[in-house]
Formats: structure tokens, sequence, C-alpha cells
């Protein structure tokens, strides 16, 4: 599905027509730049990629000053590949906020925030020692039993067991649009989306396949 990068600027509410206080995530979407044109003659698959959020000249390796030269664009941080654009972009183009002023519904992909190494309480919603449906006793937090000792003698592969927790790519369907601030390429969506404060997002359309 076609769509932008975007970062996450943070949370607010806003009041409707009706006068309901709606909770709204605030997203700094675009201005994206067209770095670079993939047809299925050349690479085997149509796509578009786009870059996203400035970035130091001295930050950046040599290979993707060049590459980004060749847009004439400065370089940037984030940069995405994305497929199902309708309009044909030419390279260096720039697309804003404005792409989603027809949609209603949108899609968010971000990463969720990292929680660390984790017990299966946390990580689980195992319940603990008051119910001991795990196997477990007089330890309030522990697992309970990972399999029989005798036969297969080992722990089956999917185990929930404690383990890095966050930091996953996650995708919410069907936001709603309340407002789009085209001057300061800002867009509230309702709802709360995944990620820190500051992280970046790829905001697609599902209607425009």
């Amino acid at each position: 599905m076609p769509g932008l990068i975007g970062k996450k600027v943070g949370m607010t509410s806003v009041f409707n027509a009706n006068g309901e206080n709606i909770p709204c995530t605030v997203l700094e979407v675009g201005p994206c730049v067209v770095t670079q044109i993939k047809s299925k003659e050349s690479d085997g698959y149509s796509a578009i990629q786009l870059a996203f959020d400035e970035k130091k000249e001295k930050s950046s390796s040599k290979a993707m000053v060049g590459h980004f030269k060749k847009a004439n664009t400065t370089p940037k941080r984030k940069v995405v590949e994305l497929r199902g654009f309708v309009k044909h972009w030419k390279v260096g183009d720039t697309i804003t906020v404005d792409y989603f002023k027809n949609d209603i519904w949108l899609d968010v992909t971000a990463k969720s925030k990292g929680k660390g190494f984790q017990g299966v309480v946390k990580r689980y919603n195992f319940r603990g020692v008051n119910d001991a449906t795990h196997g477990q006793h007089n330890r309030n937090r522990a697992p309970g039993s990972l399999g029989a000792s005798s036969y297969p003698s080992r722990v089956f592969k999917g185990m929930r067991m404690a383990g890095r927790t966050g930091g996953k790519s996650v995708k919410l369907l069907n936001l709603e649009v309340v407002k789009i601030l085209a001057d300061k390429n800002l867009l509230m969506l309702k709802g709360a989306v995944p990620g820190a404060t500051g992280s970046y997002v790829v905001v697609e359309s599902p209607d425009r396949i």
C-alpha cells in the first residue's frame, strides 16, 4: 500500500462537533523525498523509495551521500520502500501530508517500546501463585513446569518463557483521521500509536491499492 514516513510527536485530545473528547496521536508526516524508483525491468519489482528527516552529511556514509545527491536532496535519516503508488512520481519529487487529504482511515506501522528482559508474568500475563495452574508453588512469579524430564528431555519450541519484550514492529489497521494540519505537516489520528515519542512510523493508505 502507498504511504509516507513520519515521526511520532506525542498525544493530545480534541473535541468533535458533538462535544466528545477524542484522544489523538499527533504524527509529523513528511515531507518525503523520492530518492529511487524501482521497476520490474531493472529490479524485479515495482516500488518507490522515500526518505525522511534531515541528517548531517558528516554523519552519513559517502555511499548514501552520493545516493541522495542523485535525487538532488540532502542526506536523510529514514529510508523506506513502498509499493502500490498509482501516480507516477519522479526521483526528486517531494510528497507532503496532503497526500492523505482524501483518506478517512489509515494504517500505521511502528516499533513498539522496548521493555528489556521480562518474566512471564509481564511478558505473557501469567497469573502467578494465586491459582497455581502452571505447575509451580511457593514462588509467586515463576513460570512453572517446562515439560517432562524423562521424555522428550527437552523444552518444546514456542514454550512461553522469560525473555526480551517489546521493540517489535507493530501494525495498526484503520485508524481514523481526525485532522490534518498541512502547514505544519501534522496528522492527527484517533487513538494510540505504538512507539516512543520521536520514533519513526510508516503511515499507509489502505484505500489506494
